[in-house]
């Protein structure tokens, strides 16, 4: 017997996570980006990392067809561009008042997020209503911050003691 829907979504609430926004660009569909907390890490050698993404996501068709993507790693003071990027929006609004700058992939790097990794698409494996996509990471690029946090279904910080 599995758990119920509702218990599992419970559940997961209590699970602390980073948020970050997935981009890509393909010449087929342009710029696209989404809001993602189903980031993780995979192996340090080579560098891989994952990301999951709904199946129903227009991001992830962009991120099929160029196969490559950058995980922007967004700071305490996004929240609004984590909320621009979580729908409601076209792609075109979504990037409107967020900078960027083209990686060296071609995946769009969002100029204040925290850290960038770009990746090109290694894996692409389908899981319930996901798509769990690993990929091998070409470059990074580290800022300084606070990351911004999700749990219990709201944003959070870090508190740091001196």
């Amino acid at each position: 017997m599995t758990v119920g829907v509702d218990d599992f979504k419970k559940a997961m609430q209590l699970w602390a996570s980073g948020v970050t926004v997935v981009t890509t660009h393909s010449e087929k569909f342009g710029l696209q980006g989404m809001t993602v907390t189903a980031f993780s890490s995979v192996s340090i050698n080579p560098p891989q990392v994952l990301v999951c993404i709904n199946e129903s996501a227009d991001t992830g068709v962009g991120i099929q067809e160029s196969q490559c993507f950058a995980v922007n790693v967004l700071t305490a003071s996004q929240q609004d561009v984590s909320n621009q990027f979580a729908g409601g929006s076209s792609q075109e609004q979504r990037f409107e008042n967020t900078p960027w700058t083209p990686g060296i992939i071609g995946a769009p790097i969002l100029d204040s997020s925290l850290t960038s990794l770009e990746c090109i698409v290694i894996e692409k494996i389908h899981a319930g209503t996901h798509w769990i996509i690993i990929g091998e990471v070409q470059n990074c690029v580290c800022r300084s911050g606070e990351p911004l946090l999700y749990y219990r279904g709201a944003y959070q910080q870090l508190l740091i003691q001196p």
